[in-house]
């Protein structure tokens, strides 16, 4: 499974669902109670499977464009530097 998963700008309900199968495996999931829409398109909070607000854990907000990374115990937001950048065609 890819440790990486980048959310693209204007997503579209075909992407909700790889980000959740996505996240399912590593034992996150999408809030459903929070959505957050802007310019770029749609960001996305994420918190772990069967998490309360309560438990002092507040999730992770991804915003459009943004790649995130599974680093062997948490999920975070990777540093610009880290992700690939594509080259355009010569």
């Amino acid at each position: 499974m890819d440790s990486t998963y980048e959310w693209p700008r204007g997503a579209t309900p075909g992407d909700w669902f790889q980000l959740e199968a996505w996240l399912a495996g590593y034992g996150w999931e999408v809030d459903p109670t929070v959505y957050m829409a802007g310019a770029g398109g749609a960001a996305v909070q994420v918190r772990r499977i069967g998490a309360a607000w309560a438990d002092g854990e507040a999730g992770l907000l991804i915003l459009p464009a943004e790649t995130v990374m599974w680093d062997g115990e948490r999920l975070r937001i990777a540093p610009r530097a880290a992700v690939p950048t594509r080259c355009p065609a010569s």
